[in-house]
């Protein structure tokens, strides 16, 4: 149980690290893309926002029920670390978009 606990919580992990990713590529986008889809980027940097922050709900609730508790206190920090960066890019990028 506590395996599968576990995977739980890393499968949505990777989810926000790679919505995290992709932030970083639409942020390359709305600066140097076409400026009349400006406002796709902002959007996209939106909805991967919201994916990074949704996965990361799915981790914390796991969390919860995992006994091993280096392995929730490292996942825990994981989390905080990358819903900070989520929140931080998504800031960064919408303040380039110029309408």
């Amino acid at each position: 149980m506590q395996k599968g606990l576990k995977n739980a919580a890393l499968v949505p992990l990777e989810v926000a690290k790679n919505a995290l990713q992709m932030m970083n590529i639409i942020a390359k986008a709305v600066e140097n893309g076409n400026k009349n889809a400006v406002t796709d980027g902002a959007v996209a940097a939106m909805m991967a926002r919201t994916a990074a922050l949704s996965a990361l709900y799915n981790v914390k609730i796991n969390l919860g029920s995992i006994k091993d508790a280096e392995f929730v206190e490292r996942l825990g920090k994981e989390v905080a670390d990358t819903e900070k960066k989520a929140v931080e890019t998504e800031k960064s990028i919408l303040e380039k978009v110029v309408l």
